[in-house]
């Protein structure tokens, strides 16, 4: 399918929303729309090493739906967007719409991506390495492994897998604006994990015991990259390579750091934002410094490689028995608890499938998949609404295509 040209584009954001929200899997990141470019098969897929299929998951992805939820990219909820769905059998690839909003040459179907939280499936992986290899304790307080962090007011002992599962207790660190143009304004400028961490903890605890409320926030993974360095005395991005990427075969991520740019093939982000008079405008958001986010959101990265680590990860490839065990558990006697160290569950037709969505400005992705491999998916969608709170119409139709 010919991708529409960037002059149809530009006038078609102008127009209200016209998708609801959708009934879609937890780890569904927001809405964003596609239009397949290019689909095709590979030799070999993600599943089961014995070739069978598990329980409801006989049948081949649903090509015709998958193409129908790409159909209209680009789109006024998305620019681009690339789908890799796996079963025993193959993998289904599809792309669609403009690599940028100067032409309309075709989205890159091997472009790199900002990942956003799905960077918290790899450093989960690297905490839970380290813990195999008898470097931390998961049940450990991790005021005794960074006492320089914490004040007094943090009684409580927080543990390690408090932080992986999210019951930690500690309150959101600061970041570079409280809305989009507050943050945009402030996008080449460097605010350091260490900062980030310092004004979370000068905050003081929540008023919850630990373990006992589950609250997703980046600063529990912040943490968690600091833990990785003090315990090994390199950088968080070189474990994570070392005992993450290089196992996975993720030759083509990496972590940024500073740098705002992605380096090699990509396919540029957009922000939509409402002018004055109403009107709505794409606002070029692709060089971003994401240093703030570091091992709870930095990543780059591409749908090759993460379903790499999705296949290599759940086969016990990556992190050994019994600590993959915790990224399979949710914390017990916490109400309402759906992640696990890393990911989080979703149930669709009575089959749980587990992952992670992730996403920056201009960029929305997601990862999942049964845990015997019956079915994967990975995707990436170039969302002009990416950091939204509501429903992305694009990314919603994939997941669901990709998981019926």
């Amino acid at each position: 399918m010919r991708a529409r040209t960037a002059s149809t584009l530009a006038a078609s954001l102008v127009l209200a929303l016209a998708a609801g929200p959708l009934a879609v899997p937890a780890f569904a990141a927001p809405p964003s729309d596609t239009a397949p470019a290019t689909t095709g098969h590979g030799t070999e897929g993600p599943g089961r090493s014995d070739g069978t299929n598990g329980p409801g998951r006989s049948d081949r992805p649903d090509e015709e739906a998958l193409r129908a939820a790409l159909s209209d990219v680009p789109n006024q909820h998305a620019t681009a967007a690339l789908v890799r769905v796996g079963d025993p059998d193959g993998d289904w690839h599809g792309s669609a719409g403009v690599r940028d909003l100067t032409g309309d040459r075709p989205a890159l179907p091997n472009a790199r991506f900002r990942a956003g939280s799905i960077t918290k499936v790899v450093t989960a992986a690297t905490v839970l390495r380290l813990a195999a290899q008898d470097e931390i304790d998961l049940d450990a307080p991790v005021q005794g492994y960074l006492p320089d962090l914490f004040t007094p007011d943090f009684e409580q002992p927080i543990s390690v897998r408090h932080l992986l599962n999210h019951t930690s207790g500690i309150k959101p660190g600061d970041g570079l604006g409280e809305d989009f143009a507050e943050v945009y304004a402030h996008r080449f400028e460097t605010l350091t994990p260490q900062e980030v961490a310092a004004s979370a903890i000068a905050k003081g605890p929540e008023d919850f015991t630990p373990g006992t409320r589950q609250q997703y926030l980046n600063i529990n993974y912040t943490i968690l990259g600091l833990l990785i360095e003090k315990v090994t005395g390199h950088s968080y991005a070189s474990v994570a390579t070392r005992l993450v990427l290089r196992p996975a075969g993720m030759r083509h991520t990496y972590f940024p750091g500073t740098d705002p740019r992605i380096r090699g093939p990509h396919n540029r982000g957009y922000q939509s934002v409402e002018r004055p008079d109403g009107t709505t405008e794409l606002l070029d958001v692709t060089e971003w410094n994401q240093a703030d986010r570091w091992a709870a959101g930095d990543m780059i990265s591409t749908t090759a490689d993460l379903e790499k680590l999705l296949a290599r990860l759940f086969r016990g490839k990556i992190v050994p028995q019994p600590e993959l065990e915790e990224m399979f558990t949710t914390p017990a006697g916490v109400p309402g608890a759906e992640r696990s160290a890393g990911l989080e569950y979703t149930e669709v037709d009575g089959e749980v499938f587990w992952g992670k969505s992730g996403s920056r400005y201009g960029y929305s992705a997601v990862i999942g998949g049964t845990r015997d491999l019956s079915r994967t998916l990975v995707s990436s969608v170039n969302s002009t609404d990416a950091k939204s709170a509501g429903p992305k119409p694009v990314l919603d139709r994939i997941t669901m295509a990709a998981l019926k």
